[in-house]
């Protein structure tokens, strides 16, 4: 009798044990790792010191608030001289819309006149010459320089002729299309100098917790520093990294507690995100035991209502329902 008791307690044991095997087999392996939020890093568009912080660590910021404000004297010297340049590019294109005055008009019809005098002057001198060099009275260098003036006021009629026709023609389409261009590019450059200038004043891109800080009034941050860090108000969620023989069974979508010391039930959360590529891997060529070593970078988004003020940065343990 006392071995059948005996018997039973040991096969009760093996039963329980049995038991446990399965459950602890069946129960998903909880894995480790951060509660994150989303993290936007703002940076300095130039550098210029910083003149004041309108915020400090750990306030809660909406969208388009001023965190803190650069020096704009630079900028606004810039401004100034691109405000000059459009103002004579524009100019010149009144200008050339316009075309020539009559006063210049007038003034190359005179030209015109006077060089035809000089060109009827010059053919009677020629003639006359031409005939003292026929009876051999004028030489035949006075005849040479007869003729060479003659050539010159021709010249000089169709130069002052043709000056006339294209004030008269007016401006060509291309030059106005030049001009046009010019005015067109500079006022590109002067808006992206309002926006540079605008950025001089740094806004939060997103509502959020300030997180960092890294400059204070007086510096001088490098162009594309980090001079503001904030935590977004997007829901939190968990960085984990899934061992290699879980990848397979971990996908986008599936149902996720993510357990959080300080909180008294699990939140509920999904895998938004696997990486397709190992995190670690030890060589090219891997056996049984190195994949095993791999693991894959995985966010689990909370999908809990009124947890969006969960803290950054704290460790927790997460089962996934595979």
């Amino acid at each position: 009798m006392r071995y059948e008791a005996v018997a039973g307690v040991l096969l009760a044991g093996a039963l329980t044990s049995l038991l446990a095997a399965c459950a602890h087999r069946d129960s998903p392996t909880r894995l480790v790792g951060t509660l994150e939020r989303d993290r936007i890093e703002i940076i300095a568009e130039a550098s210029e010191p910083v003149l004041s912080l309108d915020v400090r660590e750990g306030m809660h910021v909406t969208e388009g608030q001023i965190l803190l404000r650069q020096d704009t004297a630079t900028a606004a010297a810039q401004i100034a001289q691109a405000d000059a340049q459009i103002a004579q590019a524009r100019h010149r294109l009144t200008e050339l819309e316009k075309g020539a005055r009559i006063e210049e008009i007038d003034q190359a019809r005179a030209r015109v006149a006077a060089a035809r005098a000089a060109v009827e002057r010059d053919e009677r001198e020629f003639m006359r010459v031409t005939q003292l060099a026929a009876q051999n009275i004028a030489s035949q260098s006075q005849l040479d320089s007869a003729q060479a003036a003659r050539n010159v006021s021709r010249a000089t009629l169709r130069e002052g002729s043709a000056a006339l026709a294209t004030l008269l023609h007016g401006t060509r389409i291309e030059d106005l299309d030049q001009a046009r261009a010019a005015l067109a590019a500079l006022e590109a450059t002067r808006r992206e100098l309002d926006i540079s200038s605008s950025r001089l004043v740094v806004r939060a891109t997103r509502a959020g917790t300030v997180d960092a800080l890294p400059f204070r009034a007086g510096d001088r941050p490098p162009k594309g520093a980090t001079v503001a860090v904030l935590l977004a108000d997007t829901p939190s969620f968990a960085r984990i990294y899934v061992p290699e023989p879980r990848r397979a069974r971990v996908k986008a979508g599936d149902a996720a507690r993510i357990y959080v010391d300080g909180l008294d039930r699990p939140l509920q959360g999904k895998v938004r995100y696997v990486a397709s590529d190992a995190a670690f891997t030890p060589y090219f060529a891997l056996t049984q035991r190195d994949r095993s070593r791999l693991t894959y970078l995985s966010e689990v988004e909370v999908t809990d209502s009124a947890t969006h003020n969960l803290p950054a940065g704290v460790p927790v343990e997460v089962e996934i329902e595979e």
